[in-house]
């Protein structure tokens, strides 16, 4: 159910914005991003998994805090990193 670690290693190389960054907001945004859709596949076969759902609201809420810091201090970025995750905003 959680990302593996070569599929987390993957997404941080493709989002990276310079050798050895794990820690960026785009990074973040696109681990938990990964992380909301496993977990939006479990639910839907899981439907009382109360808690996974409580974890999911938990990923969503983080995810959202981060973009908007994200379009706060650098638009350009923002929507680079929404375009290329496929996200609805």
């Amino acid at each position: 159910m959680a990302l593996t670690q070569e599929a987390k290693n993957q997404i941080i190389k493709e989002y990276a914005r310079h050798n050895g960054d794990t820690g960026s907001v785009e990074v973040q945004v696109a681990v938990l991003t990964a992380d909301i859709n496993e977990l939006n596949n479990h639910m839907s076969e899981n439907k009382h998994d109360f808690s996974s759902q409580r974890g999911l609201m938990k990923k969503i809420g983080h995810r959202r805090n981060l973009l908007r810091y994200l379009r706060d201090i650098d638009v350009a970025r923002y929507r680079t990193l929404i375009s290329k995750l496929g996200l609805r905003r």
